[in-house]
Order: C-alpha cells, then sequence, then structure tokens
C-alpha cells in the first residue's frame, strides 16, 4: 500500500537531467532529520513544497529512503522555504545573495510581489531596470516551462529536453508535440527519432502511421549521412528502414514516395545497375542532392570562365620568386607554380614536409606583386591562425569568410554577393564537406583562381562526402602530387614515419638521441594503458619536454569507448588535471572552471563552429551561464546549451582534423579493430608538431597500418564531375 508524505526540498543530492531521475533530501514537519528521496522529478527545485505517494524502502548502505511513485509540486509559503527556492538558481538573475536580500524585504510577499508587483525589486539594493527585465522573463517562462513539463512528464521527456522544447516552440510547444511529436528529432539538437518515436507511442500514434514512416526515413538517411553518405542505395536504404522501424515494406515504399513529393528527399534513377550492391537509384536528402549536383556545375562554370588574373612567364616567376625568398624549389614544386599561373582551379596535395606551406608562400610572393586580390581560408580556427602564422597573410574560417547572417538565414557571401577576390587559396582542404563547399564554390567569383591545398590521404571530412578526393579522382582538374620530403623535415622522425605509415609500413622506434620525436611504448593491458596516458599527460611530458597539459598536449584515440575511449579519457583526465570544484553538472557529465571542451555542433549565432577547442573560463549559477574562451574570445553559454560542449582533454582522430598540437599521445590497442586504419594512424600521428607517443600494442599498429580500405562513402560528385 502507497504511503503519503508531504515535506520541502532541502537539498538536491543528484539528478539527471536526460531522464530525471533525482535523489533529495527532504525537510518533513514533526521529523527531526531530513528524509531521503527517490525518483523521477521534473526540475526539483530546493525550497518547494512535495506531496509524494510511495513506499519507504531500507537501502543496505544508505539506509531508510522513500520511493516515489506520483508527487506534486507547490511553491514554497514559508520566508526559509521562499528563499531557498529563489536563491536555488531557477530564476536567472536571482541567486543566493540577491534571494537573500529579495525575502528580507518582502518576507512572505516575495513570490506574489514578483508575479502581480514586479517593479517593487527596484528597492532592493543591486536590482535595476535590466536585472528586472531578466528576472521577469525568466519567471513568465518558468511557469509556460513547467506547465510544458508537466505535459511532456507524463509523456517520458526529461526536464533537460522540455526546457530545449520551450525554447524552440515557445507556448506553443504542447501543441506541436500533440500534432506531430516526430519533429522534434529533426528540429532540437539532441532529441533523435527515437526519444520522438517514444513520446509519439506515449501520445497513442500507431507503429505503422504514415507520420511515423516518414519520419524514419528522414531519421536513417540523417544518421547515414552522419557517417560520411552524401546519398544511399534505395534497396539497402528500404532494408534498413524496415529494420529499424519494424514496419512491412509497403509503408516504407508508400511514405518514402510521400518525402520524395514534399521534396525533402530526391530519387535518382540508375539506367545501368551499379556497385557492389547494384545500385538502381541513389536517395538523397534534399540539401545533399542540392549541394553535390551545385559543386559539379560550379567547378565546370569556374572552369570555362577566363581569368581575372594577366598571364604572365611562370618560368621567369618560378626563378624571381625562389631568388626573392633564397630557396630552392624542388621539380614538382616549381610545376605546382606554372600550374597555378595556368589554370583557373588547381589541387596541391602532399604530405608533412613536404613544402606545402613553401608553395602557398611562392604563390603569395608572386601574385602579390601583380597586385592581385588574394584571399585566404582554411576549415577550422586553428587550421586558419596557423595558415596566418606560416605566411603573414590574414587568413579566415571558411564560415567566417562567407560571414553568415542570423537575418539571412545563411551565409551572405553568395552568387548574388561574391567575395572580393581574383585569387583564394584554402588549406587543409581535405576536411571541406559537400555542403561547406557548396557554398564556397557559389561565393567565388567566376573570374577568380581557386587553389585547394590539402593532404589527400588523411582522414575525409567530419560531414558528408568526400570532396577532395572526389575531385582529384576525376581527372577534369590539374592535380600538383608533392612527394619530396625536404631535408630538414627528413630529420623529424614523426614525418619520416607518417609517410612510412601512408605507404604501409610500420614506423620506426629506434632510439636516435636527445632530438628524438617519437616514441613508442608497449602495452597491452587497458587499464594499463590508461595509467600510463594519465601519467605522460600529467607528469611524465611536462616534466622532461616542458609541454603544458591543457594547452600544448593532446590526447587523440581512434575510438569513443571503452576503458581508453575518449569518453572514459576525458572523466579520468579531467579527474586528474583540474581540481577546481565549482562547475555545473548536466545529466552525467560535469563541466568545471578551467576544464578544455571542444563544440560539436556549428553555433552561427556564437560565431563557434564544430571542433573549436576552449576553456571554461567562468561558471556563473546565478545567471544560468558559463563563459568559455575560445582563442581569446569569451562566449557565454546558457546551461541548457552545454550539450554543444564535450570536455575536449581526449578527441577522437575525426575531431582533430585541421589542427597541429605541440605533443600528441595516442592510445592504440586491438579492440575495435574496425577502427584500426591507415588514414585513421597517419591522420594521428601529423597532428603531432614536435613530440607524438603511441601507447598500446605493436600488433594493433601493425592492424591499422595495413588497413588500407577505409569505410565506404556513398558520394557521386566523382562521376558528376567527369559528365559535367
Amino acid at each position: 500500500m502507497l504511503a503519503d508524505l508531504e515535506g520541502q526540498i532541502e537539498r538536491i543530492t543528484y539528478t539527471n537531467e536526460e531522464n530525471g531521475f533525482t535523489i533529495a533530501k527532504l525537510k518533513v514537519y514533526g521529523r527531526p532529520d531530513l528524509v531521503t528521496v527517490v525518483g523521477n522529478l521534473m526540475a526539483p527545485t530546493p525550497g518547494e513544497i512535495l506531496k509524494l505517494k510511495g513506499e519507504w524502502t531500507n537501502h543496505p548502505k544508505y539506509g531508510e529512503q522513500f520511493k516515489i511513485v506520483q508527487y506534486k509540486t507547490t511553491v514554497p509559503a514559508s520566508v526559509y522555504g521562499i528563499q531557498k527556492y529563489l536563491g536555488s538558481g531557477l530564476i536567472k538573475g536571482i541567486g543566493p545573495v540577491m534571494a537573500k536580500r529579495i525575502v528580507k524585504k518582502f518576507g512572505e510577499q516575495t513570490l506574489d510581489i514578483i508575479e502581480d508587483e514586479i517593479d517593487k525589486l527596484e528597492h532592493v539594493a543591486g536590482i535595476g531596470r535590466k536585472r528586472i527585465r531578466m528576472i521577469r522573463k525568466t519567471w513568465e517562462d518558468q511557469k509556460e516551462i513547467r506547465e510544458v513539463m508537466l505535459f511532456l512528464q507524463g509523456h517520458g521527456v526529461s526536464s533537460g529536453y522540455a526546457t530545449k522544447i520551450f525554447k524552440q516552440y515557445g507556448n506553443r510547444s504542447i501543441q506541436v508535440v500533440k500534432k506531430n511529436p516526430y519533429r522534434l528529432a529533426t528540429d532540437i539538437f539532441g532529441i533523435g527519432f527515437v526519444t520522438a518515436d517514444h513520446i509519439a507511442t506515449k501520445l497513442g500514434f500507431d507503429k505503422n502511421s504514415q507520420l511515423r514512416a516518414e519520419a524514419g526515413i528522414l531519421y536513417v538517411l540523417h544518421q547515414l549521412a552522419d557517417e560520411g553518405n552524401v546519398y544511399y542505395p534505395y534497396e539497402p536504404l528500404i532494408d534498413k528502414c524496415k529494420e529499424i522501424l519494424g514496419v512491412e515494406e509497403g509503408i516504407i515504399v508508400k511514405a518514402v514516395d510521400t518525402i520524395v513529393n514534399e521534396r525533402k528527399i530526391v530519387i535518382e534513377k540508375i539506367d545501368e545497375p551499379t556497385g557492389e550492391l547494384k545500385e538502381t537509384k541513389r536517395v538523397y536528402l534534399a540539401k545533399f542532392y542540392v549541394t553535390e549536383t551545385g559543386i559539379a556545375r560550379r567547378i565546370k562554370t569556374l572552369i570555362e570562365t577566363p581569368k581575372s588574373i594577366r598571364s604572365f612567364d611562370s618560368n621567369k616567376a618560378a626563378s624571381w620568386v625562389q631568388e626573392q625568398l633564397s630557396i630552392d624549389l624542388a621539380e614538382n614544386q616549381v610545376q605546382a607554380l606554372k600550374s597555378a599561373a595556368e589554370n583557373k582551379i588547381l589541387v596541391i596535395t602532399g604530405g608533412p614536409g613536404t613544402g606545402k606551406t613553401t608553395i602557398i608562400n611562392a604563390l603569395l610572393k608572386i601574385f602579390s606583386g601583380l597586385k592581385v586580390r588574394i584571399m585566404l581560408a582554411a576549415p577550422t580556427g586553428r587550421a586558419a591562425k596557423r595558415m596566418s602564422e606560416a605566411t603573414g597573410y590574414e587568413a579566415k574560417t571558411i564560415h567566417r569568410l562567407l560571414e553568415y547572417s542570423i537575418r539571412k538565414g545563411g551565409f551572405k557571401k553568395d552568387d548574388e554577393q561574391p567575395l572580393e577576390c581574383d585569387l583564394i587559396i584554402v588549406d587543409e582542404a581535405s576536411m571541406i564537406d559537400t555542403i561547406l563547399m557548396y557554398h564556397l564554390l557559389k561565393a567565388i567569383p567566376l573570374k577568380a583562381t581557386f587553389i585547394l591545398v590539402g593532404d589527400v590521404n588523411q582522414l575525409p571530412s567530419v560531414g558528408a562526402g568526400n570532396v577532395l578526393k572526389d575531385i582529384i579522382a576525376s581527372d577534369i582538374i590539374p592535380v600538383v602530387r608533392l612527394n619530396e620530403i625536404f631535408r630538414q623535415a627528413k630529420e623529424s622522425q614523426i614525418i619520416v614515419n607518417a609517410h612510412k605509415i601512408n605507404n604501409g609500413i610500420l614506423p620506426s622506434f629506434t632510439s636516435s638521441g636527445p632530438g628524438d620525436d617519437f616514441y613508442f611504448i608497449e602495452q597491452e593491458d587497458p587499464e594499463n594503458v590508461l595509467r600510463i596516458v594519465l601519467e605522460l599527460v600529467s607528469d611524465r611530458v611536462p616534466q622532461r619536454f616542458g609541454f603544458d597539459p591543457f594547452d600544448d598536449i593532446q590526447v587523440l584515440s581512434p575510438m569513443h569507448k571503452g576503458t581508453v575511449g575518449t569518453g572514459n579519457l576525458n572523466i579520468e583526465l579531467q579527474r586528474w588535471l583540474n581540481l577546481r570544484k565549482d562547475g555545473v553538472t548536466r545529466g552525467n557529465r560535469a563541466f568545471r572552471t578551467g576544464d578544455k571542451v571542444m563544440q560539436i555542433k556549428n553555433n552561427y549565432d556564437k560565431e563557434v563552429f564544430n571542433g573549436d577547442i576552449g576553456r571554461i573560463a567562468r561558471v556563473d549559477p546565478e545567471l544560468r551561464e558559463v563563459d568559455i574562451s575560445f582563442d581569446g574570445r569569451n562566449v557565454p553559454y546558457d546551461f541548457t546549451d552545454l550539450d554543444e560542449i564535450i570536455l575536449a582533454y581526449a578527441v577522437s582522430v575525426h575531431k582533430s582534423q585541421g589542427s597541429e598540437y605541440p605533443a600528441v599521445i595516442i592510445p592504440i590497442l586491438t579492440q575495435p579493430c574496425i577502427l584500426l586504419q591507415r588514414n585513421v594512424i597517419y591522420t594521428a600521428v601529423t597532428r603531432g608538431r614536435k613530440l607524438v607517443i603511441v601507447v598500446g600494442t605493436r600488433k594493433a599498429l601493425a592492424i591499422g597500418v595495413k588497413n588500407d580500405k577505409p569505410r565506404k562513402r556513398y558520394t557521386f560528385l566523382e562521376q558528376r564531375l567527369r559528365e559535367s
């Protein structure tokens, strides 16, 4: 039989915003000790009155507890409770100190004052008009969020997601969710199809409904795009959707026809079945069809349009620039200069130490002498910064170059308002995905010369596509391959070993003296590998080489899960490196002042992009904000936006693209083998500038180096370029 219990929340011991599970201490009238209550609560707040139904249990370790089955909340009535309630961080602009001042002024009338006569808060020291506006908005939002939360609570949605839903739809939230809960999967970052499907089931949506099938197909295509695919073959797609949704093929086929008619996807028929799967149709999300076909069309137009840069003698230019820069260029470097003079579009590709930066500097010297308007860009902030430092010219990220406009809802620079340049050079081109390349090409003036520089043997872009590789394979654009390692570069074991790895040869670990920059530590047990990595980052590398654990050392892992996956490594490295206690917990993730973090989603409003690394500068519980410093620029994050951020003491090899670090530590074990690929190992090693340490087994390293079959990405750009 269920028991009743009523009391005031004194403190929250633990709460998981993702599922609502909470452990709280309750102050119950007539009981001298606080009561531990356990169960699912939506956004519990100290000071709230809880009316509970549940059962008493006895935990072997923690003693007597009250297990919640049902509950209702009411706002507190006592002065103490109101102060606790307001000081909990519930209302943006009111922290513990301000709550004490307000309650001292208004006593038991405080909540009525905030509700009906909020302007009277001006009589409290430290509260001005700006703070009153903030408090008023948050108070109103909280009332509506509570209503949304109560509705969503009954449908299995966490408080964290409820807040996001409210931010997206406002007071239309309940109406939108009731009508089409599957919208949540595409509209709100962090809510996937599985969560939306769970809500839909609770709302009574039929498993075989067309709405569910349509949303499921789009979900599967987005998942496949996240794996790098620009399209997917029709028959395997139908099979995947049947398996994931658990419905008959006829329902899937009908739903496909509907979303084709709604122009959400595009199906392209193939006259002759191709590929291992004997493809008969290619299925694209509409945006990928537009961007892939647009890239091919734009490249063709650029090639055919006469260039604005006047012709000059490339032989004389090559001789002149070598004299000006006091350098001797290799034969293929000279060829790169000549190709840049003669062609509208050019690709220059090569591994580390082959002189890509030297070529960029030589090109800048030649073209600046001709008074040519030049722009430099790279896909990431770090790559752009490195390009600026190496050339002395300003380089921007592609996103900043194209000037995202909130008002326009896209990039300001496009075919109607192109970039003002005659030459654009883009470094780290292997990182550019299909959508970004399309927008970049749209913004390049038709008469401009476009030079792509990159290492095609690195991992492809995080986003969908394999653009640089497809452009090179199409054979419609001149490609210069730099393959000679220069004398100075040959002194670095990092560079020598990177080229060995790229050629399928195991790297050398023979010690040759104090200048060594490449080390291997043999260890098979995952727990020991973890311990060694922690010691290297926190103590051994800083002591011997003088590198800073936060700014100079980066741990790169091929995997996300497991003992030496990025998830566990970040938890352990945070525990070893950051002893600060001030921070915020979101679900099972803790962020502390001083933490090294990474943005995992393009946020154009904040001008912070996927892969940007920063440091947490400040956590403000009163404003419910976290300030993160990205290259000296402080960016505020609301607590509800922190799912865009992950710890970055360890990052995946994919996420490290475009960045270089003074020291890199790479754990490599045989499990899981699927992630051990040559381009993964090669990319990881080439991220280290002065020091690379591999910890693991020779067997795992050998598996990766020998495996030259990266996971297939379905793209059709190479063929489209050939056809064009």
